[in-house]
């Protein structure tokens, strides 16, 4: 696509795609009680309302997920990949309104919520091209006359729920995986960005996902989390979101023994070696970090930087990162969006303060923008003290740097956090790329790169980042389990 569309055409497009009602075992219905508004981040704008689901719609829809269950995993492979591959056309034809609805209910710009739709229907094609391949194994049993057969079975209905920083990617990453896997799917979406996930259920029952098969269900996160965690219809939770949340869902998922993923918080540490190619660096760590306006899980939370090339990449980094545009979502050009509420403001405002006050400096930024309302000017930091940032996510557009001496420091200090979802290096040295790569604890390494999802990469993390992994071949596992058949041949 040549010409972005007008702020004007972008904002109809969205808005068209936008629906006021929840899905529930096939149908579209409203709450019965304070319907939930969504706004517009960059100017607090009401976009429409989403229901407040009674507890009875809730149970309806996990009654359609368990009642669905039985015809939709005996389905071929085959058969499912096709409506997913029905799913990603559609999703690929509406692909510039979709973004044009993420920009209006989530912020980020929309080139940058064109690149997430895209994202997020890789899942869809992934996942549909991986359906017809969920083979078993044979087994030679130690018994001659004995022949084990295991098959991969689709585990149960799946609860799943969703953030509001990547409002269609996190939901086609486990709906996608699900549907492949023969499971049926009750989604809570963020109540923050639900119009994105009731677009992409739409376009799902248009493909000829069955009905009941996927449910939306929008309304108060304690009371619909509850009947999720709760019932014994749902075999599986997948959760992504803070660590604290999790542990919460997971202890609530025990009584009933739920197949859990769990995809929670991350402090991403980005090391730049004294040998690496800095334009690459600065390039990658402007690419990792202020994407979503910082906004992401895996965005590198703290940058060390080997002392004798300290200076010159703060120097690089700054120019660039003061030079990034911000502006409205649906403009052209922009490439920093307004932050999702008040409170995420408040938490940049505070680790900026932290820093400065534990000897830190900013170097750029450092402020609310000009614009006013929830936006915020790119910044860089120097100094202070790194245990801000290794223990909690600052979830804007900030990016911290700290000098280090030797290999050792810097991955003992990257491996100083009680979080391991993503973290980043970058030399020339591909002996030190793999030393420190296998030595980072976390799930995710980027070498020279600052970006690092995609579809056929396993995505998840290590301590209280949670476990289990999407996308990738590795991401259907989580939606299935193991069953053995003996054959006494003699």
């Amino acid at each position: 696509m040549a010409d972005q569309p007008s702020p004007q055409d972008l904002a109809r497009m969205g808005k068209d795609l936008i629906l006021e009602q929840a899905l529930v075992d096939g149908r579209w219905v409203g709450g019965t009680g304070e319907p939930i508004a969504v706004d517009n981040p960059a100017d607090g704008d009401i976009l429409g309302h989403v229901p407040s689901l009674s507890e009875e719609a809730v149970e309806q829809a996990i009654a359609g997920a368990a009642r669905t269950f039985p015809d939709w995993a005996g389905r071929k492979g085959q058969d499912r990949g096709a409506i997913l591959f029905r799913w990603a056309a559609l999703v690929e034809a509406h692909e510039e309104a979709l973004a044009a609805l993420i920009a209006l209910e989530n912020g980020k710009p929309w080139k940058e919520a064109l690149g997430e739709v895209r994202y997020a229907n890789s899942f869809i094609s992934w996942f549909a091209g991986l359906a017809g391949r969920l083979d078993g194994r044979t087994i030679e049993s130690p018994k001659d006359e004995d022949l084990i057969l295991s098959f991969r079975e689709p585990v149960g209905p799946v609860a799943a729920i969703t953030p509001w920083n990547f409002p269609a990617a996190m939901i086609t990453r486990k709906a996608a995986a699900a549907f492949c896997a023969g499971c049926t799917v009750v989604l809570k979406p963020a109540s923050a960005t639900p119009f994105t996930a009731l677009a992409l259920a739409k376009l799902a029952l248009e493909a000829g996902v069955p009905e009941g098969v996927f449910s939306v269900v929008t309304g108060a996160n304690s009371e619909i989390g509850a009947r999720l965690t709760g019932s014994p219809l749902i075999r599986k939770l997948s959760f992504t979101g803070s660590t604290e949340v999790g542990r919460k869902l997971a202890a609530d998922c025990a009584p009933t023994l739920k197949r859990l993923s769990m995809e929670l918080g991350g402090a991403a540490p980005l090391i730049v070696f004294e040998d690496a190619d800095l334009d690459a660096a600065v390039e990658g760590a402007v690419a990792g970090k202020f994407r979503a306006a910082g906004q992401t899980c895996v965005c590198p939370n703290r940058l060390y930087v080997q002392a004798p090339v300290l200076d010159a990449f703060l120097e690089r980094l700054s120019a660039r990162v003061s030079a990034l545009k911000v502006g409205h979502p649906l403009e052209a050009g922009v490439e920093i969006g307004p932050l999702i509420n008040a409170k995420a403001l408040d938490k940049v405002e505070d680790h900026i303060a932290r820093t400065t006050a534990s000897g830190g400096r900013v170097l750029t930024g450092g402020d609310r923008h000009a614009l006013g309302g929830r936006y915020f000017q790119p910044t860089v930091l120097e100094g202070g003290d790194d245990r801000l940032f290794a223990e909690e996510e600052t979830f804007g557009p900030v990016a911290p740097v700290f000098g280090f001496a030797t290999e050792e420091e810097a991955l003992s200090r990257a491996n100083a956090s009680d979080f391991g979802l993503a973290a980043y290096l970058f030399t020339r040295d591909q002996g030190r790329a793999m030393r420190v790569g296998r030595g980072l604890e976390s799930g995710i390494i980027g070498v020279n790169t600052g970006l690092v999802s995609t579809a056929a990469n396993p995505f998840g993390g290590v301590k209280q980042s949670g476990y289990g992994r999407e996308g990738s071949v590795y991401g259907v596992d989580d939606y299935l389990q193991i069953k053995s058949l003996t054959l006494a041949l003699g």
